[in-house]
């Protein structure tokens, strides 16, 4: 899927990866989509919480050896 920002939460804990994506969001336009790449084995249960109480849609979210992404679309 295309998206219009990266963000590499890699290596930070909770709860710095919802932190940076929520600063990450302001910065773009409503529509726009922002991946999100983290270690943060929690980062899963997060970010569908963090978008349940924004408004934003969790697009999608998988996870591969260790690393979560995430692509989340501003409201």
């Amino acid at each position: 899927m295309v998206f219009d920002k990266e963000l590499d939460a890699r290596g930070l804990g909770c709860p710095l990866p919802i932190l940076k994506t929520k600063k990450s969001l302001a910065d773009m336009a409503s529509g726009q989509v922002l991946k999100i790449i983290c270690t943060d084995s929690g980062s899963m249960k997060d970010m569908q919480a963090f978008a349940n109480q924004t408004g934003n849609v969790l697009l999608s979210s998988t996870e591969e050896k260790g690393e979560y992404a995430f692509l989340m679309q501003k409201k």
